[in-house]
Formats: C-alpha cells, sequence, structure tokens
C-alpha cells in the first residue's frame, strides 16, 4: 500500500474543514461551466476574437479633454452653454463653457483627434473604433458602474464576464476564464463584476494589486504530498457527489466542487502565468514598470497579456491612481471635480505608456487579431464648469472606444454636440456595447438567456443592437 495515498475517512463536515485549508478560502471559482464540466461551448455563430481584455477607466474620463474634440468648446470658454443643467451631475455645474486646458492634434491616416494627454495610445488610432455617442442612465459612480457591466443599474445582476463565461466556458482548465484586476475596490466593489444568480462557478477570479496578485491559500498545505492531495480532492468530490444526490436543489455545491478541481489544477499554472520574471526588463520597461506613476498599470496590462496568451477569455483591469511615497489610492481616480488639468494629466501619465504597450505588444505577437479591448468609464464629464476648472459626472455623453480583432480602425461612431455635452447622433446605450462585445466572441446577445425566479434574463434585457458600423 502507498502510505502517502492512506487517509483516514473523516465525516464530511470535518474533512471539508479540513481540505480547506489548501484550497477552500480561495477568493475564485472554477469558472468550468457546470453542464459542460470545463469544456467550451459552441459559440452561436463564427467569433471574431477569442478573448476580451477591458481597461476600466474608474472615474469616469472627461471626453471633451481624451477623445472627442470639440473647437467650439475652445472657443466659447465661459460663455453660457446653451441646455445645460446645473443637476446633470452629481454636485451642481455653472453653466459656463470650459474649454479643455490641452493641446489637441490629429494622429494616424484616420486623421483621429487625441489630446496631448495621450501620445501613447494616440499611436494606435488607426486600430480603433471610437464611440463617441455613449450615454447612462445613472449619474454616480456605483450604479453608473454597474449598469455598464450588468445592464442593470442596481445590485444582483450577473456582469458581462459571468455572462460570457456562462455562454462559452472555459478555454484552459487550469486557469479561471475570468479575471478581475483592482487596487482599492472602486465605487460598486463586487457587484460590478458579480455573477449574480448566475451559478457561483462563474465569478471572477480577483487579483488585487496591493497584494502584487497574490493568491491566498494556493499553495499546498504544509507537509502534505501531491499525493495526499489528490486522494482528499476525490474523496471529497464522491462525498459531495453523494451529498448533491440527495438534494439537487443545492445548484452551488457542484460549483464548489469545481473550485477545489480548478485550485488543485491551478497551483502550477497560476504562478507561472503571473510570473512576470519571464518577461525581460524591455519588456517591463514598454510598459512603464521602471516607473513609479505607471507600474501599477504597466503590470496589471502585462499580466492581461500574459493571461490571454493562456486562454483566459476575459480579463478587466479597473484603473486606479498609483501609490506614490505611501500615499491613498483614489477609488474614483478620473473624478475631476476640482481640476480637471490636474487630475487628467496625473490619470493619463499612469495609464498611457501602458495602455500603448499593451496594444504594440498584442499586436507583435499576433494577439490582436483574437482580443477585443475596450477602453472606457463608467459617464462622462460637463462641458461646462464645475467650480473653476472642475467638470462633474455627466451621463449624457461619453466615449469608448476598441481595438483588435473585428473592429474597424479609424472609425468614429455616432456624435456628440458642438460643446460634447450630449450624445446627439446613433446615441449607443450600455446595452448597445454589451451586444457588440457579445457578437464579436460568437454571441447572440437575444439567445443568450438564464432562467431564474420563472422568467428568463439576459445581460441586455430587451434591448440592445450590435454596433456593425464598427465591425470589419
Amino acid at each position: 500500500m502507498n502510505n502517502d495515498s492512506f487517509l483516514p475517512i473523516p465525516t464530511r463536515r470535518r474533512f471539508l474543514q479540513q481540505a480547506g485549508m489548501g484550497l477552500g478560502s480561495l477568493a475564485l471559482a472554477s469558472l468550468l461551466h457546470e453542464e459542460s464540466h470545463g469544456q467550451q461551448r459552441q459559440p452561436h455563430h463564427l467569433p471574431k476574437v477569442r478573448s476580451v481584455i477591458w481597461l476600466f477607466m474608474t472615474g469616469g474620463p472627461s471626453q471633451v479633454d481624451t477623445f472627442d474634440y470639440k473647437p467650439e468648446l475652445q472657443r466659447r470658454n465661459g460663455q453660457a452653454l446653451a441646455g445645460a443643467d446645473p443637476r446633470t451631475g452629481f454636485f451642481q455645474t455653472s453653466g459656463r463653457c470650459l474649454a479643455s486646458p490641452f493641446h489637441w492634434r490629429q494622429h494616424g491616416q484616420s486623421g483621429s483627434w487625441v489630446s496631448e494627454l495621450l501620445p501613447h495610445t494616440a499611436r494606435h488610432v488607426d486600430d480603433m473604433a471610437f464611440l463617441h455617442s455613449c450615454y447612462s442612465l445613472q449619474n454616480n459612480h456605483a450604479p453608473a458602474s454597474i449598469e455598464i457591466m450588468t445592464g442593470v443599474n442596481r445590485p444582483g445582476y450577473p456582469s458581462m464576464g459571468s455572462w460570457i463565461t456562462y455562454g462559452l466556458g472555459t478555454m484552459n482548465e487550469n486557469l479561471p476564464a475570468f479575471v478581475v484586476m483592482h487596487d482599492t475596490k472602486p465605487r460598486g466593489d463586487d457587484n460590478i463584476w458579480t455573477p449574480g444568480f448566475l451559478p457561483r462557478s462563474h465569478q471572477p477570479l480577483l487579483l488585487d494589486s496591493r497584494r502584487r496578485e497574490e493568491i491566498a491559500n494556493l499553495a499546498r498545505a504544509p507537509g502534505m504530498t501531491e499525493s495526499q492531495q489528490r486522494t482528499q480532492i476525490e474523496l471529497m468530490r464522491e462525498l459531495n457527489q453523494e451529498h448533491q444526490q440527495t438534494r439537487p436543489q443545492e445548484a452551488d455545491l457542484a460549483a464548489r466542487i469545481q473550485s477545489f478541481e480548478l485550485a488543485y489544477r491551478m497551483q502550477a499554472a497560476a504562478p507561472e502565468a503571473l510570473d512576470l520574471r519571464q518577461e525581460s526588463t524591455i519588456v517591463q520597461n514598454m510598459y512603464g514598470m521602471n516607473q513609479p506613476v505607471s507600474a501599477t498599470f504597466g503590470r496589471q496590462c502585462l499580466l492581461a497579456r500574459r493571461l490571454i496568451e493562456r486562454d483566459v477569455r476575459f480579463v478587466q483591469i479597473f484603473f486606479s491612481t498609483p501609490r506614490i511615497s505611501g500615499g491613498a489610492v483614489n477609488d474614483v481616480p478620473w473624478d475631476g471635480h476640482n481640476d480637471i488639468n490636474v487630475n487628467h494629466r496625473d490619470c493619463a501619465a499612469s495609464m498611457d505608456q501602458p495602455v500603448g504597450a499593451l496594444l504594440t505588444d498584442l499586436k507583435a505577437r499576433g494577439l490582436l487579431d483574437s482580443t477585443l479591448v475596450v477602453w472606457g468609464g463608467e459617464f462622462g464629464r460637463t462641458s461646462d464648469s464645475q467650480g473653476a476648472v472642475g467638470r462633474d459626472h455627466n451621463p449624457h455623453a461619453h466615449t469608448i472606444w476598441m481595438a483588435g480583432g473585428g473592429i474597424r480602425g479609424g472609425v468614429h461612431y455616432g456624435a456628440t454636440d458642438d460643446f460634447g455635452y450630449r450624445a446627439v447622433h446613433n446615441r449607443t446605450s450600455v446595452h448597445d456595447i454589451q451586444a457588440t462585445v457579445l457578437h464579436l466572441l460568437g454571441i447572440d446577445h437575444t439567445r443568450l438567456t438564464y432562467r431564474f425566479n420563472g422568467r428568463d434574463f439576459r445581460l441586455t434585457d430587451v434591448a440592445g443592437n450590435v454596433i456593425r458600423e464598427v465591425l470589419a
């Protein structure tokens, strides 16, 4: 008899408690679809991309200071803004135009206007499709962030990443299909990326930059051999399956079994995927990891590239300004209420080089053709001033861009008015954005449904249209 494989058989409850010491308190689920047992599910149509990297610009970057150039706003600085509503945002605005403090110029063969804030990102405008007419139904961070990721402005509904893993399963059984990276959690925190009423196996793996993206409790318990651990896992599966047969309504039990299984497999795969020492100094510096201001977001963007290389399907990074000299991180970094110039310069300095590097790196490795990159926040900012030189929240207009497989580069879809205050042409809802992302992954958003409490739900509810004008 192999002594390493011999384990006394405890009660089910005690066994689960003991087995959990190496695996159980992971902040993740396996993300393996229960019906498919970890296998990929068939898409509704031929997909254009395999993976998505969503760069979530927490706090709401100003469209009129980044990608939506408005000469009329520049000319009318300080003058009354026709149609301005001082209660558009969260506070109160002046009703007077605030010109962008940044210089603008055109880039690429498309001649796309980009402000001076984003020189690295601007090099890639010919690979991007700009959605200038996005709008939200919410004017505060938490509900707007929840809305753009779940399609609903209140907690409890599945996020886009969870819907995608539910619809398509996983491409790598040794890594989660859905990964979220963050520093201080944004307003709305777990409700932004929750699986909601979907099985818990569709929740993301959370990687916290404050802990250098370490995964808690992933290592095997001290003194336990691989053979012993495998025996524990197999016994636990048998006990859980026997338990489930008598309680068929406990749907989360299957997800728990899969979570233990994935954690076991991740012990080898995850540390390798997250080990940036495998990347050359040249690559790390390209992402800005040698500069304190961009090191955190640069590391997250490089990790995102490594994860999608290893067939992780959906990676989402929630941008936060870095901790410099031990300072606090702003959980809404683009929130330029007081001084749009200072605020947006700081944020852009933290994210511009990493974003440019990510697009360059993906393209050089042949990964951009199979990856969709999305950049944007939960809403935009007002064209009139808050105080002297700040901008309040603006749910009526913001810009999101997409780049990668299936996207027509250098395209500008929709438009705001002459001041960038309201979306007026081809207005783009959160459901339109969601439908387009799902379409590129091979999913018909009207057919991706889940029955809960007696009715069928979908990410796009009863709305949403694929934005075909931006598709290649």
